[in-house]
């Protein structure tokens, strides 16, 4: 009978109140009718950056940013539409990712971007934070496809890594 007593008391401290509860609020003066009635502003939600090539440079981004280059030999370019469409779509995680597009549908300009890369027709090239260059595709790409590249890459499992997620 003492066991029976002891084990439900002890089951009953176990489910006491929740240690992890905030306390208990304090009574504080009522809101103003201005404060009730006005919504608190929503943050500015980050965009994702979309530059020409020409107003860029590769060493622009070293360190600081992932450049996803989009070429194509004329904007009309059917693969080069539907790439921007799926990147413009699937922006937060390319923003996440510290991810800048820059397209280059100019093969006259003759960019700097060119100049590195050298593409032929359409073709998407990733390019990490470091400078090199991780992936090279003639076809378009949707954003989970590059978010998963990326993903891979040594530079961002070790932000992963830092922020305290699991690579």
């Amino acid at each position: 009978m003492k066991l029976k007593f002891l084990m439900v008391a002890m089951m009953l401290a176990a489910m006491g109140p929740a240690r992890e509860a905030p306390p208990p609020a304090v009574a504080t003066q009522p809101a103003s009718p201005e404060e009730v009635a006005t919504p608190a502003p929503e943050p500015a939600r980050p965009e994702l950056r979309i530059l020409p090539a020409a107003d860029t440079k590769p060493a622009d981004f070293l360190w600081t940013a992932r450049p996803v280059v989009v070429f194509a030999d004329t904007p009309n370019d059917p693969a080069f539409r539907e790439q921007m469409r799926a990147l413009e779509a699937g922006d937060t995680a390319l923003i996440e990712r510290d991810v800048v597009v820059i397209t280059d549908s100019d093969p006259q300009a003759n960019s700097a971007w060119r100049q590195q890369l050298h593409p032929r027709g359409f073709s998407l090239v990733i390019i990490d934070k470091d400078g090199q260059v991780k992936q090279r595709r003639p076809l378009p790409w949707d954003v989970r496809e590059i978010s998963r590249a990326i993903d891979k890459l040594p530079l961002r499992r070790q932000e992963i890594g830092r922020a305290g997620l699991a690579p």
